[in-house]
Protein backbone atom coordinates (compact mmCIF):
# COMPACT_ATOMS: atom_id res chain seq x y z
CA UNK A 1 0.00 0.00 0.00
CA UNK A 2 1.06 3.68 -0.96
CA UNK A 3 -1.75 5.77 -0.07
CA UNK A 4 -2.56 6.34 3.70
CA UNK A 5 -4.98 8.74 5.26
CA UNK A 6 -4.07 9.39 9.00
CA UNK A 7 -5.68 12.02 11.79
CA UNK A 8 -4.55 13.37 14.91
CA UNK A 9 -7.29 13.34 17.70
CA UNK A 10 -7.00 16.08 20.19
CA UNK A 11 -8.00 19.64 21.70
CA UNK A 12 -6.92 22.73 20.35
CA UNK A 13 -4.43 20.77 17.43
CA UNK A 14 -4.60 23.97 15.02
CA UNK A 15 -0.79 24.54 15.82
CA UNK A 16 0.52 21.12 15.42
CA UNK A 17 3.47 20.14 13.39
CA UNK A 18 2.12 16.68 13.16
CA UNK A 19 0.78 16.95 9.31
CA UNK A 20 4.02 18.59 8.16
CA UNK A 21 6.61 16.03 9.87
CA UNK A 22 4.67 12.92 8.47
CA UNK A 23 3.41 14.26 5.33
CA UNK A 24 7.07 15.32 4.24
CA UNK A 25 8.83 12.09 5.51
CA UNK A 26 5.88 9.63 4.21
CA UNK A 27 7.05 11.92 0.76
CA UNK A 28 10.46 11.25 0.70
CA UNK A 29 9.44 7.51 1.51
CA UNK A 30 7.63 7.26 -1.76
CA UNK A 31 4.43 7.35 0.12
CA UNK A 32 0.70 9.36 -1.14
CA UNK A 33 -0.03 10.48 2.86
CA UNK A 34 -2.50 12.54 3.86
CA UNK A 35 -2.72 13.83 7.59
CA UNK A 36 -5.67 15.28 8.82
CA UNK A 37 -6.64 17.64 12.14
CA UNK A 38 -9.54 16.21 13.91
CA UNK A 39 -9.96 18.83 16.77
CA UNK A 40 -12.58 18.15 19.07
CA UNK A 41 -12.79 21.58 20.29
CA UNK A 42 -14.31 22.33 16.36
CA UNK A 43 -16.16 18.84 15.56
CA UNK A 44 -17.54 19.12 19.36
CA UNK A 45 -17.84 14.96 19.19
CA UNK A 46 -16.40 13.31 22.12
CA UNK A 47 -13.33 11.15 21.20
CA UNK A 48 -15.07 7.57 20.63
CA UNK A 49 -17.81 9.08 18.25
CA UNK A 50 -14.57 10.68 16.38
CA UNK A 51 -12.87 7.44 16.29
CA UNK A 52 -15.52 5.82 15.17
CA UNK A 53 -16.33 8.26 12.09
CA UNK A 54 -12.70 7.75 11.33
CA UNK A 55 -13.10 4.02 10.99
CA UNK A 56 -15.48 4.26 8.71
CA UNK A 57 -14.13 7.12 6.75
CA UNK A 58 -11.74 4.43 6.00
CA UNK A 59 -8.35 6.17 7.99
CA UNK A 60 -5.61 4.02 8.20
CA UNK A 61 -4.48 5.36 11.71
CA UNK A 62 -4.87 8.35 13.60
CA UNK A 63 -2.44 9.97 16.68
CA UNK A 64 -4.22 10.75 20.02
CA UNK A 65 -2.94 13.55 22.00
CA UNK A 66 -4.51 15.55 24.71
CA UNK A 67 -6.74 15.08 25.86
CA UNK A 68 -7.77 11.84 25.32
CA UNK A 69 -4.98 9.94 25.54
CA UNK A 70 -6.61 7.65 28.20
CA UNK A 71 -10.23 8.47 26.85
CA UNK A 72 -10.11 6.75 23.94
CA UNK A 73 -9.01 3.20 25.74
CA UNK A 74 -12.92 1.93 25.76
CA UNK A 75 -13.39 2.15 22.41
CA UNK A 76 -10.15 0.20 21.00
CA UNK A 77 -10.54 -3.45 20.23
CA UNK A 78 -6.46 -4.43 21.42
CA UNK A 79 -3.38 -2.54 23.37
CA UNK A 80 -0.56 -3.72 22.58
CA UNK A 81 1.53 -4.94 25.59
CA UNK A 82 2.97 -1.33 26.23
CA UNK A 83 0.41 0.29 25.61
CA UNK A 84 -1.34 -1.31 27.99
CA UNK A 85 1.04 -1.32 30.26
CA UNK A 86 1.23 2.70 30.79
CA UNK A 87 -2.48 2.89 30.17
CA UNK A 88 -2.51 5.60 28.15
CA UNK A 89 -2.45 5.53 23.90
CA UNK A 90 -1.06 8.02 21.29
CA UNK A 91 -1.26 5.96 18.05
CA UNK A 92 -4.04 4.25 16.84
CA UNK A 93 -3.91 1.31 13.51
CA UNK A 94 -6.60 0.26 11.71
CA UNK A 95 -6.12 -3.35 10.87
CA UNK A 96 -8.27 -5.76 9.81
CA UNK A 97 -11.12 -3.59 10.77
CA UNK A 98 -9.66 -3.55 14.15
CA UNK A 99 -8.23 -0.38 16.51
CA UNK A 100 -5.51 -1.63 17.72
CA UNK A 101 -4.07 0.91 19.97
CA UNK A 102 -0.29 2.04 20.43
CA UNK A 103 2.11 4.47 22.55
CA UNK A 104 5.07 5.53 20.94
CA UNK A 105 5.88 8.96 23.47
CA UNK A 106 7.93 6.53 25.93
CA UNK A 107 10.01 5.88 23.51
CA UNK A 108 9.77 9.24 21.51
CA UNK A 109 10.54 10.91 25.59
CA UNK A 110 13.51 7.88 25.80
CA UNK A 111 15.54 9.13 22.98
CA UNK A 112 14.52 12.49 22.77
CA UNK A 113 16.73 12.85 26.23
CA UNK A 114 19.29 10.86 25.34
CA UNK A 115 20.00 12.80 22.40
CA UNK A 116 19.53 16.14 24.52
CA UNK A 117 21.11 15.45 27.73
CA UNK A 118 22.74 12.15 27.51
CA UNK A 119 24.88 12.90 30.84
CA UNK A 120 21.85 13.91 32.67
CA UNK A 121 22.41 12.88 36.60
CA UNK A 122 19.40 10.62 37.08
CA UNK A 123 19.25 9.82 40.95
CA UNK A 124 16.26 11.52 41.73
CA UNK A 125 14.10 13.01 39.13
CA UNK A 126 10.24 14.85 39.73
CA UNK A 127 7.85 14.29 37.42
CA UNK A 128 4.81 16.93 37.06
CA UNK A 129 1.60 15.22 35.63
CA UNK A 130 0.27 11.50 35.84
CA UNK A 131 -2.45 11.96 33.25
CA UNK A 132 -1.86 9.91 29.49
CA UNK A 133 1.90 11.75 28.93
CA UNK A 134 3.17 11.78 32.52
CA UNK A 135 2.54 7.84 32.55
CA UNK A 136 4.37 7.53 28.84
CA UNK A 137 7.16 10.00 30.67
CA UNK A 138 7.01 7.78 33.78
CA UNK A 139 7.85 4.83 32.01
CA UNK A 140 10.93 6.45 29.95
CA UNK A 141 12.70 7.73 32.58
CA UNK A 142 12.77 4.52 34.70
CA UNK A 143 13.79 2.70 32.02
CA UNK A 144 17.14 4.94 31.40
CA UNK A 145 17.83 4.23 35.35
CA UNK A 146 16.41 6.69 36.76
CA UNK A 147 16.54 5.42 40.81
CA UNK A 148 13.94 7.42 42.20
CA UNK A 149 10.82 9.05 40.14
CA UNK A 150 8.88 11.46 42.45
CA UNK A 151 5.32 12.31 40.68
CA UNK A 152 3.29 14.94 41.42
CA UNK A 153 -0.33 15.70 39.91
CA UNK A 154 -3.10 18.49 41.27
CA UNK A 155 -5.20 14.90 40.96
CA UNK A 156 -3.27 12.91 44.01
CA UNK A 157 -5.55 9.58 43.10
CA UNK A 158 -4.31 9.70 39.58
CA UNK A 159 -0.55 10.56 40.40
CA UNK A 160 -0.94 7.95 42.99
CA UNK A 161 -2.74 5.21 40.46
CA UNK A 162 0.43 6.25 38.51
CA UNK A 163 2.48 5.26 41.45
CA UNK A 164 1.30 1.89 41.83
CA UNK A 165 1.87 1.17 38.22
CA UNK A 166 5.21 2.10 38.10
CA UNK A 167 6.16 0.20 41.67
CA UNK A 168 4.05 -3.19 39.74
CA UNK A 169 6.16 -2.48 36.81
CA UNK A 170 9.81 -0.97 38.04
CA UNK A 171 9.93 -2.36 42.00
CA UNK A 172 8.91 -0.82 45.45
CA UNK A 173 10.64 2.31 46.07
CA UNK A 174 11.36 3.50 42.45
CA UNK A 175 8.68 5.84 42.29
CA UNK A 176 6.39 7.39 45.10
CA UNK A 177 4.09 10.71 44.93
CA UNK A 178 5.83 14.21 45.92
CA UNK A 179 5.48 17.87 46.18
CA UNK A 180 6.33 20.34 44.19
CA UNK A 181 8.54 21.91 46.78
CA UNK A 182 10.97 18.44 46.35
CA UNK A 183 12.17 20.08 43.42
CA UNK A 184 15.24 21.71 45.62
CA UNK A 185 16.72 18.32 46.30
CA UNK A 186 15.88 16.79 42.78
CA UNK A 187 18.56 16.36 40.00
CA UNK A 188 16.32 16.78 36.83
CA UNK A 189 12.56 18.01 36.74
CA UNK A 190 10.25 16.52 33.63
CA UNK A 191 6.75 18.47 32.85
CA UNK A 192 4.30 16.96 31.22
CA UNK A 193 0.98 18.85 31.81
CA UNK A 194 -0.73 21.24 29.01
CA UNK A 195 0.59 24.38 31.26
CA UNK A 196 2.76 26.44 28.92
CA UNK A 197 0.90 25.60 25.67
CA UNK A 198 -0.80 28.50 23.42
CA UNK A 199 -4.27 27.29 25.17
CA UNK A 200 -2.88 27.09 28.64
CA UNK A 201 -0.26 29.77 29.47
CA UNK A 202 1.51 29.58 32.76
CA UNK A 203 3.88 28.24 35.16
CA UNK A 204 3.00 24.82 36.31
CA UNK A 205 5.57 25.45 39.50
CA UNK A 206 6.63 28.03 41.50
CA UNK A 207 10.36 29.29 39.33
CA UNK A 208 11.89 30.24 42.96
CA UNK A 209 11.89 26.39 43.35
CA UNK A 210 14.23 25.92 40.03
CA UNK A 211 17.98 26.43 40.98
CA UNK A 212 21.17 25.82 38.64
CA UNK A 213 21.77 22.27 39.10
CA UNK A 214 18.62 21.28 38.12
CA UNK A 215 18.10 19.96 34.80
CA UNK A 216 14.76 20.46 33.39
CA UNK A 217 12.42 18.98 30.67
CA UNK A 218 9.31 20.17 29.17
CA UNK A 219 7.04 18.01 26.66
CA UNK A 220 5.23 21.04 25.43
CA UNK A 221 6.63 21.64 22.05
CA UNK A 222 4.22 24.44 20.76
CA UNK A 223 6.03 27.31 21.86
CA UNK A 224 9.16 25.69 22.42
CA UNK A 225 10.26 27.97 24.63
CA UNK A 226 7.68 27.72 27.77
CA UNK A 227 7.48 29.85 30.91
CA UNK A 228 8.80 27.06 32.50
CA UNK A 229 12.19 26.50 30.43
CA UNK A 230 12.41 30.54 29.92
CA UNK A 231 12.30 30.49 33.91
CA UNK A 232 14.34 27.62 33.99
CA UNK A 233 17.21 29.21 31.46
CA UNK A 234 16.91 32.41 33.64
CA UNK A 235 18.25 30.60 36.70
CA UNK A 236 21.09 28.52 34.80
CA UNK A 237 19.33 25.40 34.22
CA UNK A 238 20.14 23.35 31.18
CA UNK A 239 16.92 22.80 29.61
CA UNK A 240 15.49 20.10 26.69
CA UNK A 241 12.36 21.42 24.48
CA UNK A 242 9.72 18.93 23.42
CA UNK A 243 10.47 19.40 19.75
CA UNK A 244 12.71 16.05 20.06
CA UNK A 245 10.03 13.77 21.48
CA UNK A 246 7.21 15.12 19.22
CA UNK A 247 9.58 13.97 16.11
CA UNK A 248 10.85 11.35 17.31
CA UNK A 249 7.12 9.61 18.38
CA UNK A 250 5.81 10.72 15.03
CA UNK A 251 8.55 8.55 13.50
CA UNK A 252 7.64 5.64 15.01
CA UNK A 253 4.05 5.84 14.51
CA UNK A 254 4.54 6.41 11.10
CA UNK A 255 6.45 3.49 10.64
CA UNK A 256 3.49 1.80 12.50
CA UNK A 257 1.37 3.21 9.99
CA UNK A 258 2.89 2.18 7.06
CA UNK A 259 5.63 -0.37 7.36
CA UNK A 260 8.15 1.86 6.14
CA UNK A 261 11.22 2.89 7.73
CA UNK A 262 11.62 6.64 8.70
CA UNK A 263 14.71 8.68 8.74
CA UNK A 264 14.34 10.39 11.99
CA UNK A 265 18.24 12.13 11.41
CA UNK A 266 16.48 13.74 8.62
CA UNK A 267 12.48 14.13 10.29
CA UNK A 268 14.47 16.05 12.81
CA UNK A 269 16.47 18.01 10.27
CA UNK A 270 13.01 18.87 8.94
CA UNK A 271 11.72 20.31 12.61
CA UNK A 272 14.65 22.27 12.43
CA UNK A 273 13.81 23.90 8.84
CA UNK A 274 10.16 24.39 10.14
CA UNK A 275 10.73 25.81 13.86
CA UNK A 276 14.47 27.61 13.11
CA UNK A 277 15.79 26.05 16.29
CA UNK A 278 17.27 22.06 16.61
CA UNK A 279 14.65 19.29 17.74
CA UNK A 280 17.40 19.27 21.13
CA UNK A 281 18.64 22.62 21.77
CA UNK A 282 19.37 22.26 25.08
Amino acid sequence: MTNYLIGLIGSGIGPSLSPALHEREAAELGLTYRYRLLDLDVIDQPVGKVLAQARTEGFHGLNITHPAKQAVLPHLDELVPQAAALGAVNTVVFENGRAIGHNTDATGFARSLSRGLPDAAMTNVVLLGAGGAGAAVAHALLSLGTAHLGVHDVDQDRGAQLVSVLERAFGAGRASTCIPEDVRTADGLVHATPTGMAAHPGLPIDESLLRPELWVADIVYRPLETALLAAARARGCRVLHGGGMVVLQAAESLRLFTGAEPDADRMLAHFEELEGEPAHAS
